[in-house]
C-alpha cells in the first residue's frame, strides 16, 4: 500500500486538494482550493483538478490519485449530482479523469470519503459495530461503516418524515433558510436522527460539515440513545478519505 497520495474534494462551489501522509493522516502540502466553475459542468471541474495537480509539484506525478465527488457512484459513473451540472447523471466520470490525468484514479462519494476519514483517523478510528456519518450542509450527506468497513453510496440524506426529503428540512442551509434558531433547528435535527436510529441502530453518529464548528449550540438539545459527536478532521476529511482510498486501491501506473 503507497504511504502518501493525492488527494481530490469537490463540492458545488469549491475544489480542494493536497498530498496526504496516509499512515498518519496528515497533510503534506498546502491544502489548495479554486473555486468551482459556474455551471459546474464535467470538463471544466476536471481542468480545475488537474490545475490543482499540476500546482502540487512534481511530486503528485508518481502517486495515486483519489477523488471525492457529491453524487452517487458505480463502477465509476456518477448516478446523481448535488449542486453541479445535471450533466453529471448517468456520466461516465472517472473515465473522464483518467483520461485527462493520464492515469487510474480512484472515485468515491464526498460523505463516503469522508467517513472512511473519520473512522482511519478521527472520531470513529477503533469503534466496532455500526457508524453513522452524516454531514450538515447544503444538504445531508451520510455514510455507513461498520467494523471500520465502507457500504458505499448510502443516501439516507433523503429519509422521508411527514412527508418530506428531510434534507430539505434539517440541512444546514434549511435552517439558514428559514433563519431558525438552534433550538428549533435542533428539533428538526432530533425527528432526523431518531429515524436514522430506528432504522439501523448505530453504536456512534458524527456529524460533520462547516456547521460542525458550532456543535456545542445543538448537539448537547439531542436525546438520542447512540453516542453523537462532532466530526475530527472537518474540512480535510474528503482530502484525506479520498487519498487514503487510493492509496489501498489500484497502482498510479
Amino acid at each position: 500500500m503507497a504511504t502518501k497520495a493525492v488527494g481530490i474534494d469537490i463540492g458545488g462551489t469549491g475544489i480542494k486538494g493536497a498530498i496526504v501522509d496516509v499512515d498518519s493522516g496528515e497533510l503534506l502540502t498546502d491544502r489548495l482550493k479554486k473555486s468551482t466553475p459556474e455551471g459546474g459542468e464535467p470538463d471544466a471541474i476536471v481542468a480545475v483538478v488537474k490545475q490543482i495537480i499540476d500546482e502540487l509539484g512534481d511530486e503528485a506525478d508518481d502517486l495515486h490519485v483519489g477523488v471525492c465527488f457529491p453524487a452517487a457512484i458505480m463502477d465509476g459513473k456518477t448516478l446523481s449530482a448535488a449542486n453541479v451540472s445535471k450533466k453529471w447523471i448517468g456520466f461516465e466520470a472517472e473515465k473522464l479523469f483518467e483520461k485527462t490525468l493520464g492515469k487510474p484514479i480512484h472515485f468515491v462519494n464526498d460523505a463516503d470519503a469522508a467517513g472512511y476519514a473519520e473512522a482511519r483517523y478521527g472520531a470513529a478510528k477503533g469503534v466496532s459495530g455500526l457508524v453513522i456519518m452524516t454531514t450538515l450542509g447544503t444538504g445531508i450527506g451520510t455514510a455507513l461503516l461498520n467494523d471500520g468497513v465502507l457500504i458505499v453510496n448510502a443516501e439516507l440524506g433523503h429519509l422521508e418524515i411527514e412527508g418530506k426529503d428531510y434534507e430539505t428540512k434539517a440541512s444546514f442551509a434549511a435552517k439558514e433558510r428559514d433563519d431558525l434558531s438552534w433550538k428549533h433547528w435542533a428539533k428538526r435535527l432530533q425527528k432526523y436522527y431518531s429515524r436514522l436510529e430506528a432504522l439501523l441502530y448505530p453504536r456512534l453518529i458524527i456529524v460533520g460539515g462547516g456547521v460542525s464548528k458550532q456543535y456545542q449550540e445543538f448537539l448537547p438539545l439531542l436525546d438520542l440513545r447512540a453516542e453523537i459527536v462532532p466530526a475530527k478532521l472537518r474540512n480535510n476529511a474528503g482530502i484525506l478519505g479520498a487519498a487514503a482510498l487510493a492509496s489501498e486501491s489500484k497502482p498510479a501506473f
